[in-house]
């Protein structure tokens, strides 16, 4: 059996058996669909996986992989029962596949930006809570506006590579937004203790009285949040009777009669069944950012929508901001 060894940039070489030496104008045979599979193997671990990332069946992916291996003369992966994992000829393809990509979305961002009138589409992240309480009626008039501008809204609460556009535009509540982004800080985005107005006479409410009640808060995924903090301080194990992931959960808790606990301004202030019972609290504040690439900022359609989302969202600086509310009623 013939053994051939490629030598890899580090100085390591990694031993091939029943591969020969590859012809010379193999190299220049390969296409970019090729990396491409190499990194999709990589990602997933699974031919099925990929099968499914490309839209192509599963022995199309075995036959691909066993036709670039067979023409370049080296082994990409090796088999294991946990799945693919590249070998060191395998993870030189998947580096070139990365740069090749950033270069291509490169390419495309400045393409994007030089667009000469507000159309096409526009895809931008942001999560569940801002959407419901806040962003839909700006999206609303934006579109108005710039009906040639399509939207496609990705909710979540992970970030997302702008660089490699899984999206234009993210509007986040952060005080930490990536160093790699550039864009706008909107406003503060102020939290205070509300409960059920049914529940609580007029006038102001003790610290005593609140640690009487029963609370709710954010699960321990949220711990570093100070709002978080305070609640395990004031509730205690006995009183902390409801946790969930999710802002929008929250809100619903207190309006249920779940418990009382710490909700943004913005969301708990315009509910008729509910109270604000503390004044907000700066340390359990967050920024909302609207954030873009620094390779897109220059696009027409990028620029639009920052600047019809900063002049619509100042507008509600005093509704995000905690100024609309009292604590002793509204």
């Amino acid at each position: 059996m013939k053994k051939t060894f490629i030598t890899i940039k580090d100085s390591k070489a990694y031993a091939m058996d029943s591969f020969s030496p590859p012809p010379r104008d193999a190299i220049g045979r390969m296409s970019w669909d090729d990396f491409r599979l190499v990194r999709v193997i990589s990602e997933t671990g699974s031919l099925t996986a990929t099968a499914e990332q490309l839209g192509v069946n599963h022995s199309t992916v075995f036959r691909r992989l066993a036709n670039l291996e067979a023409l370049i003369g080296v082994q990409l992966f090796e088999r294991h029962r946990s799945g693919y994992t590249p070998t060191p000829p395998g993870e030189e393809m998947l580096a070139i596949s990365e740069r090749w990509a950033d270069d291509v979305s490169s390419l495309g961002r400045l393409l994007m930006g030089c667009a000469h009138s507000p159309a096409g589409e526009l895809r931008i992240t942001t999560n569940d809570t801002l959407l419901v309480h806040l962003l839909t009626p700006i999206f609303a008039g934006f579109r108005k506006e710039y009906p040639n501008i399509q939207l496609e809204i990705l909710l979540t609460n992970h970030p997302l590579n702008l660089s490699r556009r899984d999206a234009d535009i993210a509007i986040r509540a952060t005080d930490n937004p990536p160093e790699t982004l550039v864009g706008r800080r909107l406003s503060t985005m102020a939290w205070a203790v509300y409960g059920l107005r049914s529940d609580f006479s007029e006038g102001s409410v003790s610290t005593d009285e609140l640690k009487e009640r029963n609370w709710v808060s954010m699960n321990e995924h949220f711990g570093a949040m100070k709002a978080v903090r305070y609640v395990n301080e004031m509730a205690g194990h006995d009183k902390l009777v409801y946790r969930i992931n999710s802002v929008l959960g929250l809100s619903e808790a207190v309006q249920a009669g779940i418990g009382i606990g710490p909700l943004p301004c913005f969301i708990a202030d315009p509910q008729p069944t509910l109270r604000r019972l503390t004044e907000p609290d700066s340390s359990f504040s967050t920024s909302l950012w609207l954030l873009t690439h620094p390779d897109l900022r220059q696009s027409v359609r990028i620029r639009a929508f920052m600047d019809y989302a900063a002049t619509a969202i100042s507008r509600l600086r005093p509704f995000l901001e905690g100024e609309q509310g009292k604590s002793d009623g509204r």
